[in-house]
């Protein structure tokens, strides 16, 4: 691990009330000494940790700019290092200028995350904690906020742990039995750990079940809106996003390309395709946007479909229906405010999904959708009061890995294996787990998950 002391702008390059020049390391506050005048005249060295200082930054006899200083000692510090932030104005130049001044009196500019990666490297956060910060900064809802707020504080963590503890226990009895076999009896043994790796894969399936439920807070649900040509789709996205993003005409097959938009429905995130009308057409360019529609349908994970209650189904409905029928998607029906021709029975006829009756244009209806959205993926309320959400690919791929290895652990004790086959699949699970969170791990794996932070993190 590198122990020179590294500087960063914290905050977003662009013009702004404040800005936060961050250094953490050996020489952070000597460093700033250096080039801090106190309004007090004293040093920034002979200052206590956890202290904010007024005064001015100065290179030589030029002063830069007039700012505020916070010094924080390790180990109380975010990085257990020490650390001093300097508050300046928060212009792009002046910025610069003062960090610019810092690298120039012996600090060097930060990686990408390499703040949070010495939070780690020292032992304040372990890997699954220091993902969730950029989790939280990347955080498009509450859901999402609040789940990576409870990976922060180390729920996922401590559920982590406490498995492992467990699979620890009968490692380590599993290898004293084997290697004492005289004064540590295995007799009945399986039985017993049976039932202890049974109970820890269940804590393990608990925390795979909310996995889908964590992407979706992360990620958002990819939502297409399909329909006939001047069905309403493009009238419905205008609805959702609260502005006219899409031209609505009474032409049909005014769209002819896709129109994406993300919105947050309440706490929920749709990530909103509004796709082409899909009807035969010789027209090419027209026959692109459908062929489009079609793919953007099979990567969803809704599907929107909007019927003209106004006019008759026709073979572009049914050809619609057929591509849904084995995808999770809802039918609205739009128009309601005008007399209906074609109902509800006709439609389940054909395609039997959860029907909900809209106006676009008068946006009635949409609190319902709403709510079908969340039942359909959340299956009712999504809470935070105990529930440990996997938002993240690779926890989830170490989750299963662990499962896999104690479901070979209860193979081998069913089919009267050799204690030490237990020891060996125990140790893989206990491996697995580790790697969440962080341990054990390689350090491509690390330099490869920090470098997706931003500066000054």
């Amino acid at each position: 691990m590198r122990t020179d002391t590294i500087a960063a702008i914290a905050t977003a390059m662009s013009s702004s009330g404040i800005g936060i020049i961050r250094i953490s390391g050996d020489e952070a506050v000597e460093i700033v000494s250096r080039i801090f005048l106190m309004k007090n005249g004293k040093k920034l060295s002979d200052m206590p940790t956890h202290t904010i200082h007024y005064g001015h930054i100065k290179d030589e006899d030029e002063v830069i700019d007039e700012v505020m200083v916070v010094l924080m000692r390790a180990p109380k510090s975010y990085t257990k290092e020490d650390t001093v932030e300097i508050d300046c104005h928060g212009g792009v130049y002046v910025m610069k200028r003062v960090l610019e001044t810092v690298i120039k009196y012996g600090a060097r500019p930060a990686e990408p995350g390499e703040f949070t990666k010495r939070a780690f490297l020292n032992g304040r956060i372990d890997l699954a904690q220091a993902e969730s910060v950029i989790d939280i900064i990347h955080a498009k809802n509450e859901f999402a906020l609040k789940s990576s707020e409870r990976q922060l504080s180390g729920s996922l963590s401590s559920a982590v742990k406490t498995v492992r503890e467990k699979l620890l226990h009968e490692i380590a009895f599993i290898e004293s039995a084997l290697d004492d076999p005289e004064h540590i009896s295995l007799d009945g043994y399986p039985k017993t750990l049976q039932g202890i790796v049974e109970e820890a894969g269940k804590e393990i399936r608990k925390l795979l079940a909310n996995s889908d439920n964590g992407k979706i807070l992360k990620e958002g649900i990819s939502t297409v809106i399909i329909g006939k040509p001047n069905a309403g789709k493009s009238s419905l996205l205008n609805t959702l996003v609260g502005e006219e993003r899409a031209i609505v005409t009474d032409i049909a097959g005014t769209t002819r390309d896709v129109l994406e938009e993300q919105i947050n429905l309440n706490g929920i995130i749709l990530n909103v395709i509004d796709t082409a009308g899909i009807r035969k057409t010789d027209d090419v360019v027209e026959k692109i946007g459908v062929d489009r529609a079609k793919k953007y349908l099979n990567d969803a994970d809704l599907a929107i479909y909007v019927v003209d209650t106004s006019t008759q189904l026709d073979e572009n409905d049914f050809e619609i229906m057929e591509l849904l029928k084995d995808r999770k998607a809802i039918i609205l029906l739009n128009k309601s405010d005008l007399a209906p021709v074609t109902d509800r029975e006709s439609i389940r006829k054909h395609l039997d999904k959860k029907m909900i009756a809209i106006s676009a244009k008068e946006q009635t209806g949409i609190g319902e959708l709403e709510e079908t959205i969340r039942e359909m993926f959340f299956t009712g309320e999504v809470t935070f009061n105990d529930e440990v959400y996997i938002t993240n690919i690779r926890h989830k791929t170490a989750l299963q890995e662990a499962m896999n290895s104690l479901n070979l652990v209860v193979q081998s004790i069913m089919d009267g294996m050799p204690e030490d086959f237990y020891s060996i699949d125990l140790m893989n699970a206990y491996e697995e787990l580790g790697s969440i969170i962080g341990e054990a791990v390689e350090d491509d794996l690390v330099n490869e998950i920090f470098s997706k932070f931003c500066l000054g993190k």
